[in-house]
C-alpha cells in the first residue's frame, strides 16, 4: 500500500493548522507513519506463519490464531491512521469551497478562505472533536480484541478441532509489546494534542467575542 495519499493529506491541513495543530502532524507522520511504515510493518509480516503450536492436527492452528488475533494487529493500525487523518479533509474541502465562491463571484469575499473564523472555525473543531473520537474508539478495540495491550509468549488454546488444550507461542513477543507501548502512547498523545487544540481555540474565540461585544457596547 501506497502511503503518499496520507503524507499529502498531512501536509496540505498543516497549512491550514494552528501551532499543536502543527505539533498533531508531526506526530502522526513521524512517530505514527514511519515507524508504521519502516518498522511495525515488517514484524507483523508473517505473524501468521510463526504462529505454532505443538500439535499438528489440521485446522486447529488456524483456530487458535482467529481466536487470539481476529482482526491483524497491523492492518488495524493502519485503518486508525486512516480514520484519525481523513477529518482533516473536511478543512481542505471548505477551504477549496471557499476559493471556489471566490472565483465564483469574482470579488474577495474573505480575508483569507484558510483563515480559521466563521464556518471554517465549526468545521475545524467537528474534525478535531472526529479525531478525537476516533483515536479513543480504536484504543478501546485494540484493548477489547486483545484483552489488553499485552502480547502473552504463550497461549492455551481448546477450540475445536484441536482435541484438547494445546499450547501456542506467538513470536517475537518482547520486540511487538514495545511497538504496541510505544503506538498507544502515541495515540494517547495525539488525542491529548487534539484536546488542547479544541480548549485553545475554543477559548481564544469566546475571548474575541466577548471582547467584541464589550467594545460594542461600550461605543
Amino acid at each position: 500500500m501506497s502511503w503518499g495519499f496520507l503524507r499529502d493529506l498531512l501536509s496540505g491541513v498543516n497549512e491550514y493548522s494552528t501551532g499543536i495543530g502543527r505539533i498533531w502532524v508531526a506526530v502522526v507522520f513521524i512517530f505514527r507513519l514511519l515507524v508504521y511504515v519502516a518498522a511495525a510493518e515488517n514484524i507483523w509480516k508473517y505473524e501468521h506463519d510463526e504462529f505454532e503450536c505443538n500439535i499438528k492436527q489440521p485446522g486447529c492452528e488456524n483456530v487458535c490464531f482467529d481466536h487470539f488475533f481476529p482482526v491483524s494487529h497491523i492492518r488495524l493500525w493502519a485503518l486508525q491512521l486512516i480514520m484519525v487523518s481523513t477529518p482533516s479533509l473536511l478543512v481542505v474541502f471548505h477551504v477549496a469551497y471557499r476559493e471556489n465562491r471566490e472565483k465564483h463571484h469574482n470579488q474577495k469575499l474573505y480575508k483569507s478562505p484558510g483563515e480559521i473564523d466563521g464556518g471554517l472555525l465549526c468545521t475545524y473543531l467537528i474534525s478535531l472533536i472526529l479525531k478525537t473520537g476516533f483515536e479513543i474508539v480504536f484504543l478501546v478495540l485494540f484493548y477489547k480484541l486483545y484483552n489488553g495491550f499485552k502480547v502473552p509468549r504463550l497461549v492455551k488454546c481448546d477450540i475445536r478441532p484441536c482435541p484438547n488444550t494445546v499450547d501456542c507461542y506467538i513470536s517475537k513477543p518482547t520486540e511487538k509489546m514495545i511497538f504496541i507501548c510505544f503506538l498507544v502512547a502515541t495515540s494517547c498523545l495525539c488525542i491529548v494534542l487534539n484536546l488542547s487544540e479544541l480548549s485553545y481555540l475554543i477559548f481564544k474565540y469566546s475571548i474575541k467575542c466577548y471582547l467584541k461585544r464589550y467594545i460594542k457596547k461600550h461605543q
